[in-house]
């Protein structure tokens, strides 16, 4: 209790201007009590208003009051410094260079509690007390503390920017609406300020799921390198039992095999990890940007929220959600090993050839947006031939096995264990990875335009292109119109009828998209694909079986 009463004796005995002990102690009319010095600077500043104010309950004096010592505050206060008592606050509380410091504290100044926009001041939380005291201070607007003040009182008039002109993009004051924005389209700037504010929540919303979107594409992208270390591990030891088996015919190539694996697993794993790193880094800077939009929309200050808003930089686009291809190239290998362990030394040296050409870049990327003119989709072009080993024997090859025409006889082809024996179709040379476009060029009464795994039956009703789901058939021509097929199941497509089809793949991102190509080179979207393919893929056709009908893979210009 003694300790309570030591201190109501240091805060009774404080000057409300320095904060401190008093010091040779005045009282004046108002009975206010402060150091003889402060209350002197004070009144010394207000001599150009020919009337002076009390500090704390703003209670006016004209003329300016004679200053008396109080002789008993004297006594009790020097007695208090004798007991070791002080009244001045923490260090912690006093202003530093970063912070808003008290307009009223003299000395050394504390920090400022609260700015007020109607006093164009800012205050301790000593000399804030009369605002909520005073019945005319409780009605400013108290905001937190600002060293910006002075942007919101118009500088033509030195009155309170209360109005947002949304015709000139500022804040004004009133006489300024009246003098220069008559017309204008103008609203209280709390009103601009919420219309702002919702604008900048939806942002703030769009950052935050970008943020999400992006965390759960790197996890996604860390999955991606635990399968290909993983499927990478697993390949290497099928490799290395198969060839263990053959002992001295295929060690060389058990070697060689095993570091072309090491080094695209190297080649994927340091890609996947390189996409992961800028994702991190775009999260990153979408969570800098989070928090500035946070500290924004906290901000109180109408005027200087949406001086601030203006100048925030727009939210980029977005990169779209990565996809990941599948392993192809280990599975394309551990098939093409356990091949060669059948057929020794001579089968090995073909086996090595086609792991050789099936290395294909790392397809782990940021999807690109499809193409929306010819001229973009013929940037994917790139020559298409027909593989003479899979074309059924009614259909002859030519223009360098680019077109092939169906010819109701046996020819002669040698036997080969790709080729097709129910049906008129042939198969492209080339696999299909990455992004392609092909055209394909027809006469007759009806084609297949296709796109299948190398995989697919070659033989029975199975290995008709559409008819199983290891292919996709788009059938052209005839009085049908346009058919897609696929699994045995077939949808009718509308469109105009064309003798030219393009096909588009982005074999990543699981897109085939396939064009009528009017003569006049008019592309329309027939039908659109969208999957996971989980093997390279290769171009074909199917030829209705009449003499004379004809597919070719056209030259793009």
């Amino acid at each position: 209790m003694a300790q309570q009463g030591v201190q109501l004796d240091q805060g009774t005995f404080s000057c409300s201007i320095c904060l401190d002990l008093l010091t040779d102690p005045v009282t004046i009319p108002c009975g206010h009590s402060y150091c003889k010095d402060c209350i002197k600077a004070h009144w010394d500043g207000e001599d150009t208003k020919k009337k002076h104010s009390c500090p704390q309950c703003r209670k006016f004096f004209v003329p300016r009051p004679v200053l008396v010592k109080n002789t008993m505050f004297a006594d009790l206060v020097e007695k208090l410094k004798k007991a070791g008592l002080r009244a001045a606050p923490a260090d912690h509380c006093y202003a530093g260079p970063e912070d808003v410091a008290c307009d009223f504290c003299t000395g050394r100044k504390l920090k400022a509690f609260k700015s007020c926009l109607q006093c164009e001041a800012s205050y301790c939380e000593k000399h804030l007390q009369p605002h909520y005291n005073v019945a005319p201070l409780k009605k400013h607007k108290l905001v937190e503390p600002s060293k910006n003040l002075q942007e919101n009182f118009c500088p033509c008039h030195n009155e309170v920017k209360k109005i947002f002109c949304r015709t000139d993009q500022q804040s004004i004051c009133y006489l300024c609406l009246l003098e220069n924005h008559q017309g204008h389209n103008t609203v209280p700037t709390a009103a601009e300020r919420a219309e702002r504010q919702k604008d900048l929540d939806v942002n703030w919303q769009k950052v935050q799921q970008r943020i999400q979107e992006k965390e759960k594409d790197v996890k996604l992208l860390q999955r991606e390198v635990e399968a290909i270390n993983g499927t990478a591990d697993k390949t290497v030891e099928h490799s290395e039992e198969t060839f263990n088996e053959l002992v001295r015919l295929i060690q060389k190539t058990s070697s060689a095999v095993k570091q072309q694996l090491r080094n695209q697993q190297k080649t994927e794993v340091s890609q996947v990890k390189d996409l992961q790193e800028k994702l991190e880094q775009e999260i990153t800077e979408l969570k800098r940007r989070d928090a500035e939009l946070k500290t924004l929309s906290l901000t109180e200050d109408h005027n200087q929220f949406l001086h601030n808003y203006r100048s925030l930089p727009a939210l980029s686009e977005s990169t779209s959600n990565i996809s990941i291809r599948p392993l192809r190239y280990f599975e394309d290998v551990t098939a093409a090993v356990s091949e060669a362990r059948d057929k020794l030394q001579d089968v090995l040296r073909k086996t090595w050839t086609n792991i050789s050409l099936t290395e294909t870049q790392v397809d782990v990327s940021l999807p690109q947006p499809e193409p929306k003119t010819r001229a973009d989709f013929l940037k994917y072009s790139r020559e298409i031939t027909m593989d003479p080993n899979t074309a059924h024997t009614w259909l002859i090859l030519s223009e360098g096995n680019r077109k092939a025409t169906c010819m109701i006889e046996e020819h002669l082809h040698s036997r080969h264990t790709d080729r097709f024996t129910d049906w008129e179709q042939v198969l492209s040379a080339e696999s299909l990875t990455g992004r392609w476009y092909w055209e394909v060029e027809f006469r007759g009464f009806a084609v297949s335009v296709a796109v299948a795994y190398k995989n697919i039956s070659r033989s029975g009703d199975e290995s008709k292109f559409g008819n199983n789901d290891k292919s996709w058939a788009l059938i052209c021509g005839g009085a049908c119109g346009y058919h897609f097929w696929y699994n045995s199941a077939a949808d009718r497509i509308p469109g105009p009828q064309s003798s030219r089809v393009g096909v588009y793949l982005d074999h990543s991102a699981g897109v085939m998209s396939f064009y009528s190509v009017s003569e006049t080179k008019t592309m329309t979207l027939l039908h659109r694909v969208q999957t996971t393919f989980t093997q390279p893929l290769y171009a074909g056709v199917w030829l209705w079986p009449i003499d004379d009908i004809a597919a070719e893979f056209s030259k793009m210009k």
